[in-house]
């Protein structure tokens, strides 16, 4: 009845500020009116007036739930940081409503009258409230570089938006990542931070050791997993085929101190079958190829890149028991792509090897295996024949 008799005549008159007076007068700590300020708050809520919603948290001094209302303040409706730039006065505000609030719990606050059980507000705990301040603040860095970033990059680099070239239309409704949203969320802003960082690192640009430091932040104050966010940030600048910037990253990774030189590999890995692989790209790739130290590794990454040739080289270069599944998955992609030259290579090799162990070791088929193996000096007389001595022909793939 109060919302229905009281609060939306109120509102259409714009008296709300008024109604407020009233109850005060009644009133000052507001208890006995607890019940019907709350079913106000959530029929405001219910029906899309934050404005109102929030003049009544600030009345009600429910100071937890007006900094809330300010965060969605900040970020509701914005599609970039540039926008999120703009809002910055609703992240202050929330940090003030909050502050506040651990006034009032140690009794310094100044504030009307109220009883020692304020049922109707908010309650939370220091401990919690410091935290939430921590990540506004955070977020206040956050949308402070990427703002300049993306002010400073939108004409010297192509799409450098929020949203990723593939997604941008299907992604249009989607809320812009903060670090008020999930793990995902958050992992997607640190992501952002390092695709910044070493995309103003090739631009030339400044305040490097910031960004970096902020991404660095986001992950260590969130527990995020870091290999995940690398593996993000470098998909993201292959896809803007800045590979100058995923080769510092791949260097920053690994004197990080944290990361071993498999998770360097498994970045490379991961960046090389993000790309395109169009023909103007073979370069760069085969540079990020040179830079994986696990041989293993480095033969996935030719393969994935149709490299059977290096992929053949390298793999025979290893023990037998380490090189058959290697030049078996080699003999796979030249099936695959219907690469009969490179077939007939691999399947000699794996004709051969087959044989070197069933004769065993000391025996001289084994012997003339191991012989010729690590040279890697084999030229194709005919399908299926190799003569030891010479080296293949450059235009065998």
């Amino acid at each position: 009845m109060f919302v229905k008799g009281v609060l939306q005549p109120s509102l259409e008159q714009g008296q709300l500020s008024m109604l407020q007076g009233v109850l005060e007068k009644l009133d000052p700590s507001l208890d006995s009116c607890s019940r019907y300020l709350m079913a106000s708050c959530q029929f405001l809520q219910k029906r899309g007036y934050f404005h109102c919603l929030y003049q009544l948290q600030q009345f009600m001094m429910d100071h937890v739930r007006a900094a809330m209302t300010c965060i969605r303040f900040f970020w509701h409706g914005a599609t970039s940081y540039l926008q999120l730039g703009e809002q910055q006065r609703w992240l202050v505000r929330a940090k003030e409503h909050l502050r506040t609030y651990l006034q009032e719990q140690q009794g310094r606050g100044p504030g009307r009258r109220r009883s020692a059980v304020s049922s109707f507000r908010k309650m939370m705990s220091s401990s919690d409230v410091s935290r939430h301040m921590n990540t506004i603040e955070l977020q206040l860095e956050v949308t402070r570089f990427l703002h300049r970033c993306e002010s400073g990059t939108s004409s010297k680099a192509p799409q450098t938006s929020a949203q990723s070239p593939k997604s941008s239309k299907s992604s249009q409704s989607c809320s812009l990542p903060t670090l008020f949203g999930g793990s995902p969320m958050k992992m997607e802003v640190a992501c952002k931070v390092k695709f910044f960082h070493f995309l103003l690192v090739m631009l030339g640009g400044k305040n490097i050791e910031e960004g970096f430091g902020i991404a660095y932040r986001v992950i260590q104050d969130f527990q995020l997993e870091a290999q995940a966010v690398y593996v993000q940030a470098g998909h993201r600048l292959v896809r803007y085929r800045q590979y100058g910037a995923v080769r510092q990253l791949l260097k920053c990774v690994g004197e990080s101190g944290t990361a071993t030189k498999n998770d360097c590999d498994a970045l490379v890995l991961s960046c090389v079958s993000a790309a395109d692989k169009a023909p103007a790209d073979a370069k760069e790739l085969e540079g990020l190829i040179l830079e994986i130290k696990s041989m293993e590794t480095k033969i996935k990454a030719y393969l994935l890149c149709g490299k059977l040739r290096p992929a053949y080289l390298l793999a025979v270069k290893l023990e037998p028991s380490r090189a058959g599944p290697l030049v078996q998955d080699v003999l796979q992609a030249a099936e695959d792509t219907q690469d009969s030259v490179m077939r007939n290579i691999c399947s000699q090799w794996l004709s051969e090897h087959n044989k070197a162990s069933l004769q065993g070791p000391g025996r001289p088929g084994a012997s003339t295996w191991f012989c010729f193996q690590p040279t890697l000096d084999l030229q194709l007389v005919k399908p299926g024949t190799f003569r030891a001595g010479l080296e293949p022909p450059l235009d065998l793939v």
